[in-house]
């Protein structure tokens, strides 16, 4: 079955999508399977992916209300070798539509159940905020990958972030967890980065990914292409540090099932 990683964090310019397509692509070029989900209704991740979110006959909003199966909304990343379910602007209606379905909590939940076996991985790219988007996220996933800025303001957002998904694992999914905090527009010249990264290693421990993905001009650039950086530019520092996240993010499942299959 499919492992589900909602990348999240309510507060913006992280890098979430970023991160989603980037590390989606680097999962692709080591042999896996992988679903994108958009669902942020500015629909980055779907530009960013070499898809046009303006042409768009159907968009995830139709698979959350009913009104279209996933497989059939589902189109390739050209450039990136994975498969995205896209979104547009339509997508701000969501908000007040889902709430007017019945298990509006559940319904990203329901429409993956039929797929999931189909995909190594299903990369989640949510909205900057808690909203019942979001929340079909982190009921679908079974982890929360949360990339983050090494600075003071983005630790209040982790904070507002830990408690929004301890309330999910209370009251939606038991079985939701930090699969780990990734640190992105890292610059270890800055005194400030150093501060704060030291912090997170106190903090969280093993939760902290070791591969860190740094400033670079090449990854900034490439989702004007509509593409992700290693197609972009296979030798940039950008490049290469997803796909360090990719080998880390395997290496970190693999020792789980080994734990789990001797337990």
């Amino acid at each position: 079955m499919g492992k589900v990683l909602a990348v999240a964090n309510q507060k913006g310019g992280v890098g979430k999508t970023t991160t989603c397509i980037n590390l989606a692509a680097s999962l692709v070029a080591t042999k896996r399977h992988v679903l994108v989900i958009d669902l942020d209704p500015q629909g980055n991740a779907t530009t960013g992916s070499g898809i046009d979110k303006h042409e768009l006959e159907y968009s995830v909003l139709d698979v959350l209300t009913g009104q279209a199966d996933l497989v059939d909304v589902i189109q390739i990343s050209e450039h990136g070798g994975y498969q995205v379910l896209p979104s547009n602007r339509d997508l701000t209606a969501a908000e007040v539509v889902l709430l007017e379905l019945e298990n509006r909590e559940k319904r990203l939940l329901h429409a993956l159940q039929p797929v999931r076996d189909n995909y190594d991985y299903i990369l989640i790219d949510c909205p900057p905020s808690l909203n019942m988007l979001t929340v079909n996220a982190l009921v679908a996933a079974d982890a929360v990958l949360i990339p983050m800025q090494c600075e003071y303001y983005a630790l209040e957002g982790l904070t507002d972030l830990i408690g929004s998904i301890q309330r999910i694992t209370a009251n939606l999914n038991a079985d939701l967890e930090i699969e780990g905090i990734l640190r992105t527009m890292y610059d270890p010249r800055l005194s400030l980065t150093m501060d704060v990264s030291e912090q997170l290693k106190q903090h969280f421990g093993q939760k902290l990914f070791d591969t860190v993905i740094p400033r670079n001009v090449r990854l900034a650039e490439s989702p004007s292409y509509g593409m992700p950086v290693l197609a972009y530019d296979k030798q940039s520092k950008g490049a290469l540090a997803h796909l360090a996240l990719a080998g880390e993010l395997a290496r970190r499942h693999r020792n789980k099932q080994r734990t789990a299959t001797v337990l």
